[in-house]
């Protein structure tokens, strides 16, 4: 699609928040906190002819990599909020974008994003097809630590095997990062979800899952955080780092 009249290097977009997208208490999911500012990302994209329909016709795709999220607190049902986002760096085959969600003009929540281009055919990545000098990049932080690379443990806890079936798979044909997360939340207390006591996540996507593949799900426990780990055949595909405000 060519690069829409409407686009902007910075997106601001409102979002309503739905009952589909809470928790028993009204409160927004952290799963579908993840899905909403990447649905933004992705409308940035979309307008700035950088989509993956866009890039399709060299069989790319964007991947994500690497995710950091600092909460403050979370949106709950019917409150309208607004997530802006902007491009950081984007060099050959790597990004690195930035979001915010504020609500009532208070900012609740601070992310950044590492994005790799892979070809969906050879599934390697590779640069950049599409011209993207019309986004201009912005040297600022959205939160007050970039992501990282997660150091999983080896004196973890095997929590379950998990196959993947076909509702776990996105437009890439992998499994879509947000059900990582799901799989592994499923796994703590409820109550300090509903609690709102997760402070900050970061997250890692390593190695791709695919349909049929069995997963095994793994945690180690610290003090203030929780460690997951997502493998295959004892390879690593996913970690996620959960820091606790209790």
């Amino acid at each position: 699609m060519p690069i829409s009249p409407n686009f902007t290097s910075i997106l601001e977009q409102q979002q309503e928040i739905t009952f589909l997208h809470c928790y028993p208490n009204g409160y927004l999911k952290y799963t579908d906190l993840c899905n909403l500012l990447q649905l933004t990302a992705g409308r940035h994209a979309d307008l700035g002819g950088i989509s993956f329909t866009d890039m399709q016709a060299f069989h790319q795709a964007w991947v994500m990599s690497r995710m950091r999220l600092e909460i403050k607190k979370l949106p709950k049902w019917r409150d309208i909020v607004t997530v802006k986002t902007w491009v950081k760096t984007l060099e050959n085959s790597r990004s690195v974008r930035c979001l915010e969600m504020y609500l009532n003009d208070e900012k609740i929540v601070g992310c950044e994003t590492f994005w790799a281009v892979i070809n969906t055919k050879t599934r390697r990545p590779e640069a950049l097809a599409l011209p993207h000098d019309h986004f201009q990049k912005f040297e600022i932080d959205a939160s007050l630590a970039y992501t990282k690379k997660i150091d999983i443990s080896t004196n973890v806890t095997t929590l379950a095997n998990r196959k993947v079936v076909l509702s776990d798979l996105d437009v890439v044909n992998h499994v879509n990062n947000v059900k990582y997360m799901e799989w592994c939340l499923d796994f703590e207390d409820p109550t300090r979800l509903l609690n709102q006591e997760i402070a900050t996540l970061d997250i890692n996507f390593i190695k791709e899952l695919n349909w049929n593949d069995v997963a095994v799900i793994q945690k180690e426990i610290n003090t203030n955080t929780s460690i997951y780990s997502i493998s295959k055949e004892n390879k690593n595909a996913y970690a996620l780092e959960i820091n606790w405000y209790k």
